[in-house]
């Protein structure tokens, strides 16, 4: 892995450890990882390729990316205080995000020192036509698992913020009519 690799991988680890304390729920919340992830596909996504069972790899891995991130922004809390959204990831939410970042961390690592003979057999056997569709679903699965969660995260805090709070469900003043 180049350092670069390491960089892009540790700041979206530390993107959810970052919500482990409670903050607000703000553009930054939804900005900081998106940009992350596009820098992330702008770099290593030159194609997406077709061949063989090239795309049942790639949609499996999106697949997985995608309820990872569901999961993950369904257990964030979300709350109103102060008239701001606060968000915290929660203990599940943080494993999972370390499970899909190492997940790939890991699999890197592994065809890094010693591994790749086994993914070509596997590449070979399981009709995987280049290395690139490798790239495309991992880096596919961290971009869907960040838009999942981010989305996820989005919805949920737009119906957190629609719930009525204790001061809203109190009855409004009478107007006084008689002047």
């Amino acid at each position: 892995m180049t350092t670069t690799d390491w960089i892009t991988d540790i700041a979206l680890v530390l993107v959810v450890f970052r919500q482990l304390r409670e903050g607000r729920l703000d553009l930054k919340s939804f900005l900081i990882p998106l940009g992350i992830v596009a820098f992330v596909a702008h770099t290593y996504l030159d194609s997406v390729p077709t061949a063989g069972n090239d795309l049942v790899l790639i949609g499996t891995l999106a697949g997985v990316g995608a309820v990872l991130g569901v999961a993950g922004g369904v257990y964030t809390r979300i709350r109103v205080a102060g008239g701001h959204l606060l968000i915290k990831a929660g203990a599940v939410s943080a494993i999972l995000w370390v499970v899909g970042m190492g997940a790939r961390m890991g699999f890197q690592l592994w065809v890094q020192h010693g591994g790749s003979d086994d993914v070509a057999r596997f590449s070979v056997a399981h009709q995987i036509t280049t290395s690139q569709a490798w790239v495309a679903a991992f880096v596919l699965m961290a971009l869907t698992e960040v838009v999942a969660r981010l989305a996820t995260i989005f919805v949920r805090s737009r119906l957190v913020a629609g719930e009525p709070t204790p001061a809203a469900t109190r009855p409004a003043p009478a107007l006084d009519r008689t002047a």
